[in-house]
C-alpha cells in the first residue's frame, strides 16, 4: 500500500495528515472549514484514496494558513506515498461537467513543481470560505507534491460549482497519474528518475 502520514506544527497550524493512495475514497476530514472539508471529502472520493485530516488552525485570524498549510502537507504525503514512482502512469488529465461549470486539470507527476490556474470566481466567498483559497490550496500542494499542475475553468456561473468542478477534476487527474501502470515496468522517463 502507497501511504504516507505528514505532520506540521508551526504557530499558526497543527496538522496531522494520512493518505492512502491505493484507498476506497474513504474521507475522515476536520479542519474547522465547513467548505473546505467538503472539498477534501470530494477529493478523496473522486480520487479513490483514503485521506485523513485533522487541522487545529489560527481560524481566529483567518483560513488562509489552514487551508494552505494542509496543501502543503497533501503535497508531501503525495509525493512520499508515490516513492520512486516506478510503474505509475505519470500523466493524468480529466475534463469535468459540474452544472453550469466545465473544468479540466491536467497533472505530471515528474517531479518538477509547475502550477498554472486559470479560473475566475464570481464572488469573493462561498459561504464563509474565502474563495481565492483554492488557488493557494493547490499552489502549496503542486510546490510540495512536486508535479506540473494545470487547471482551467473554461467557464462557470456559480463560485461553488467552480470550485468542485476543480476538486473533482483534479481529484480524477491525480488518480490517473498514480495509477500503476501494468505496462511500465520502472520509473516513466528516459532519464531513469523521476
Amino acid at each position: 500500500m502507497r501511504t504516507s502520514r505528514i505532520e506540521r506544527r508551526t504557530a499558526e497550524t497543527d496538522i496531522q495528515l494520512e493518505v492512502n493512495l491505493d484507498g476506497t475514497g474513504r474521507g475522515d476530514v476536520a479542519t474547522g472549514v465547513g467548505f473546505f472539508d467538503h472539498m477534501l471529502q470530494l477529493l478523496a472520493k473522486h480520487g479513490a484514496l483514503d485521506l485523513s485530516v485533522k487541522v487545529d488552525g489560527d481560524l481566529e485570524v483567518d483560513q488562509h494558513h489552514t487551508v494552505e498549510d494542509t496543501g502543503i502537507c497533501l503535497g508531501q504525503a503525495v509525493r512520499e506515498a508515490l516513492g520512486d514512482k516506478a510503474g505509475i502512469r505519470r500523466y493524468g488529465h480529466f475534463t469535468l461537467p459540474m452544472e453550469e461549470v466545465l473544468a479540466t486539470t491536467a497533472i505530471d507527476l515528474g517531479g518538477r513543481a509547475c502550477f498554472v490556474f486559470q479560473a475566475d470566481f464570481t464572488s469573493p466567498k462561498i459561504g464563509q470560505f474565502d474563495s481565492e483559497l483554492v488557488y493557494d490550496f493547490w499552489q502549496a500542494f503542486s510546490a510540495n507534491a512536486l508535479c506540473n499542475l494545470h487547471i482551467q475553468v473554461h467557464y462557470g456561473r456559480n463560485s461553488h460549482h467552480v470550485a468542485e468542478g476543480i476538486f473533482k477534476a483534479t481529484a480524477r487527474a491525480l488518480r490517473m497519474a498514480a495509477d500503476r501502470d501494468e505496462r511500465m515496468t520502472g520509473v516513466p522517463s528516459t532519464k531513469g528518475t523521476l
